[in-house]
This record gives C-alpha cells, sequence and structure tokens, in this order.
C-alpha cells in the first residue's frame, strides 16, 4: 500500500500550488483530481482551433510588487508568465444601457478616483472618503508579510457593515453606485451581503490595475509542469475519494479511491467545495453544529458565458473589459432568480493561434442554478431539446445586447461556443456550476484550515478569498501550518525572497 507525506484533493489553482510548495520541500505527495486533467478553472478549451477562457480571464496583482507576482516568485514561475496589462481608459467601461450612459476609467487608485470625480463632481467628498476607508483596509493587508506572518485577514469594524451600506451612507448618484458594486461580479456576492472589508479585499487591488496574462491560464499550468518539483508530484487524474478507513477519535489513515486502491497518508487538504468535503468524511467527529454549519453556505453567483470571434478587421477594437447594466441595482440583479436583464461583462482580446491573428470576444452574463434547475439531473451531451433551446435564447439575448452596444461588429461576430452553469458543472466537476464556490457572507465563518480531524485541512476559494489570488493564497497559509513556522521560514530564505 502505497503512502504519502500529503494527499491534496482538487488540482485547481489552489491544489497545485499547495501540493507544489510541498514538494518543494521533500515531502511525498499525492495530488488527486476527478476531472481527466489538472489545473480546473485556468485551463482552457479549445473551439475550431482557438483556444478560450474556462474561468480565467484576467487578475489583479500582476505588477511589481504585487501579491500575485511575488507568490509567483516564491513558486519560481514568475518569469515564466507573461502578462498583458489594460491601462488604456477604454479598456475599462461602464455602460448603463437604459440610460445611454458611458463611462471610461483608468486603471491606478489615483487616476481611477479622479476620473470618477469628473464625471460626478457632487460625490467628490463621498469619493475621498469611500477610497479612503478602502485604502485602510488594503494597507492592513499588505502589512502581512505572506512570506512569514501568513494568517486570515484582519478583522476590524469594516467587516461589521455591509457594502451597500457604505455606498448608500457616502453616495446618491446611482450610475456611481453601480459602478463601486461591479467587482461583486469577481466574488460573486451581492453588495447587501458582502462586508465592506471582504469587498475592498477583493476590488482595491483592481483599482491598482488589471492584467491579462498571455496564453491565458494554461500559461500558469505550463508554468508549474515546466518546473522540476513538479515531476516529484504524483497525480491521479479521474480519481476522487469514496471512502475511508483506519478512523480513530482524532485522524484519518486511510483514503479508498473509485478505482478500489487504498491510500495511507499523514496529512490531507481538500481544495475542493466544502460540501463534498462533508460527504467524504466519517461523521463521527463533525458535530451538529458543524454539520449545519456547512449546510448553511449558500452559493456564489455563477454566469452564462457566450465565447466568439471578430473574423474582420474592424474599427474601434480595443482589448479589455465593458461592464453593461441594464438598470444601475447591482444588488437587485445580483438577487434575482427569474432571468430578468442581468449584468454583462464583456472581455476583448487579441492572441494568436497556429500564426494567425485573432480577435476574441468573451460574454459573461451573471446567472443562478435556479434557472438551469428543470435539467440538473442532466448530463452533458444527454440533455434535452428544451435545454438547448433555452441555451440558444440567452445566446442570442447576449449577442443583441453586445451588438447594440458594439454595432460595428455586425457583420463579423462569429459565436464558437456557450456554456451554461450545468455546463460548468459537469466539465469542471464543480460542485453547482458556480464561479466562485460558496458565497463570502459578512458574518460568515469559513471552512478554512484544521477540521475536527487533526490530519485534515481545507484550502481553497471557498476557504479564504475568490479568484486565483485566494486560491493561491490559502494554498500558501496551509502550507505553512502543515510545514510548520520555522520549516517555512526557512524554506522561504532559501528562495531568496526574504
Amino acid at each position: 500500500m502505497k503512502h504519502y507525506n500529503d494527499i491534496v484533493v482538487g488540482a485547481g489553482a489552489s491544489g497545485l500550488t499547495l501540493a507544489y510548495l510541498l514538494a518543494l520541500n521533500g515531502r511525498s505527495v499525492l495530488l488527486l483530481e476527478k476531472a481527466p486533467h489538472v489545473g480546473g478553472g485556468l485551463a482552457r478549451f479549445k473551439k475550431n482551433g482557438v483556444a478560450l477562457d474556462t474561468g480565467f480571464h484576467f487578475t489583479s496583482g500582476l505588477h511589481e510588487g504585487g501579491l500575485l507576482s511575488e507568490m509567483f516568485k516564491v513558486l519560481g514561475i514568475r518569469n515564466k508568465i507573461e502578462t498583458v496589462s489594460w491601462s488604456d481608459e477604454k479598456s475599462n467601461r461602464y455602460v448603463f444601457e437604459q440610460d445611454h450612459a458611458t463611462y471610461d476609467v483608468p486603471m491606478g487608485v489615483k487616476a481611477f478616483k479622479e476620473k470618477l470625480k469628473s464625471y460626478f463632481p457632487e460625490e467628490i467628498n463621498g469619493l475621498d472618503r469611500y477610497f479612503e476607508r478602502a485604502g485602510k483596509v488594503s494597507e492592513q493587508n499588505r502589512s502581512l508579510d505572506f512570506r512569514k506572518n501568513l494568517k486570515s485577514p484582519f478583522s476590524n469594524d469594516e467587516h461589521l457593515v455591509s457594502l451597500q451600506q457604505v455606498l448608500d451612507s457616502l453616495f446618491e448618484n446611482l450610475h456611481l453606485k453601480g459602478i463601486l458594486s461591479t467587482h461583486c461580479l469577481c466574488y460573486g456576492v451581492r453588495p447587501s451581503e458582502v462586508s465592506f472589508a471582504t469587498h475592498c479585499h477583493a476590488a482595491y487591488g483592481f483599482y491598482e490595475g488589471i492584467s491579462r496574462i498571455k496564453d491565458g491560464g494554461d500559461a500558469v499550468i505550463r508554468a508549474f509542469q515546466n518546473q522540476e518539483a513538479y515531476s516529484n508530484i504524483d497525480i491521479r487524474l479521474n480519481s476522487y475519494i469514496t471512502g475511508c478507513a483506519d478512523v480513530s477519535e482524532h485522524q484519518v489513515g486511510r483514503f479508498i479511491l473509485n478505482t478500489g486502491e487504498e491510500i495511507e497518508f499523514d496529512q490531507c487538504t481538500f481544495t475542493i467545495h466544502p460540501k463534498e468535503i462533508v460527504n467524504v468524511l466519517p461523521k463521527s467527529r463533525l458535530s451538529k453544529a458543524f454539520l449545519d454549519r456547512v449546510e448553511s453556505f449558500e452559493p456564489s453567483s455563477g454566469f452564462f458565458s457566450v465565447y466568439a470571434v471578430i473574423e474582420d478587421s474592424v474599427e474601434d477594437f480595443q482589448p479589455g473589459i465593458t461592464s453593461l447594466f441594464p438598470v444601475s441595482d447591482v444588488d437587485g440583479m445580483m438577487g434575482s432568480v427569474n432571468g430578468s436583464p442581468t449584468v454583462l461583462g464583456v472581455f476583448t482580446s487579441e492572441e494568436t493561434f497556429n500564426g494567425k491573428p485573432c480577435k476574441l470576444l468573451t460574454a459573461l452574463e451573471l446567472a443562478c442554478f435556479e434557472q438551469v434547475e428543470a435539467w440538473k439531473t442532466t448530463s452533458a451531451m444527454r440533455r434535452p431539446d428544451s435545454y438547448r433551446v433555452y441555451k440558444q435564447k440567452r445566446v442570442d439575448h447576449i449577442v443583441k445586447r453586445i451588438l447594440d452596444f458594439y454595432p460595428q461588429y455586425r457583420n463579423s461576430l462569429k459565436v464558437l461556443d456557450s456554456a451554461s452553469m450545468l455546463t460548468f458543472r459537469d466539465y469542471l466537476h464543480s460542485y453547482d456550476g458556480t464561479a466562485y464556490g460558496v458565497k463570502q457572507k459578512m458574518g460568515q465563518y469559513n471552512l478554512f484550515g484544521k477540521l475536527p480531524y487533526r490530519n485534515i485541512y481545507v484550502a481553497g476559494q471557498s476557504a479564504f478569498l475568490p479568484g486565483l489570488l485566494g486560491a493561491m493564497m490559502s494554498a500558501f497559509i496551509v502550507a505553512r501550518w502543515i510545514l510548520g513556522k520555522e520549516v517555512y521560514e526557512q524554506f522561504i530564505d532559501a528562495r531568496n525572497c526574504v
């Protein structure tokens, strides 16, 4: 029977990072992944020879000294990652369709704030107070040295007030509130449900700057795979845990896999959805309060995605992000389940495939599982005609919204593919097809770190913060717990990252 120091369950961004950190420290590591490939939502897929982004489209923190950039340096892969910055004002657009209003806002905190002041001069005092408060939350986060002093984000008074409460107390203009609520779509929680502090942890980095990674998430996966230590990780694809054995009062000794194989281990870290973790573990050490807490976790938002190319030369093709709002009430739109018009994010980029330049357009419209619940028991490629009708209607509606704003694309936009929350659920083997796992709600105590079984840990975006940065940060925190403070800091010193 094979024995490992560590098993990591889930080979998305968090699982890859943690497995690699542990392997760099000479530990024997098994990485289990239910899907047929590593990377989770980082991994792209191809349609007509064009590589399309599954779940990773852009990020913050890649500027010099940025948190994501520094983590990549520790992992030894920063020089393998080529970034494409969106710095032009038109790279960051907010469009309120009903009012025919468009706002182009540059990146960089100062430039972002000053541009908003020029658009909304009556809100200058509120903007100063908003960015002062947001900056203080961000500075508290920065004061954590992720190499030495890792822990969860500081708790402060801004955790006790919702984003919506802050916006309502500072501003009157509905468009401004909508613009400052937009980054809720980057973690999938309504402004009335998320704390101002959590919002700032996610949004402030985007105020500083947004970058794409050349070749998308595939570049991050390749960067890991091309490192020597990666070859020391045992990776089992199409594999998952079906049972536990050698269970004592305080720990689990063996896992039984779907292949029938049994694996012994010292520690295991789950990076998957909390409700899937509870389904795997024996209930004997899990209290009713613990189980009720996990059961109470709500799903974050999801998306309906349309993937397209712009085939001909068109005027004013600008790589970047355009956020289309049918109305300005982001909180109301994120709480709607009836299919009424909602926020649409349009991402445009220029890439090269097989030596040919290509203009890509990806549209993500806010979605919830209730919209596809009628087909929840079906599987990919085996869904009824009614589902295909639903998808086509939604594609047509999204394309109309795009062409209403970009009429110059009318004869050149070609849809390659589309994806509902069921698509994401089944192809990514995700629990419910949401974009960010559980909602990071105000006052919620997430499943993170060591569980009641002492050799079982939890990491991932549902545990800490959503997105690539949050998922990777959770891996660093858990690695420090597993390795111990002294070993972890010696490792960091040896990587010349102090």
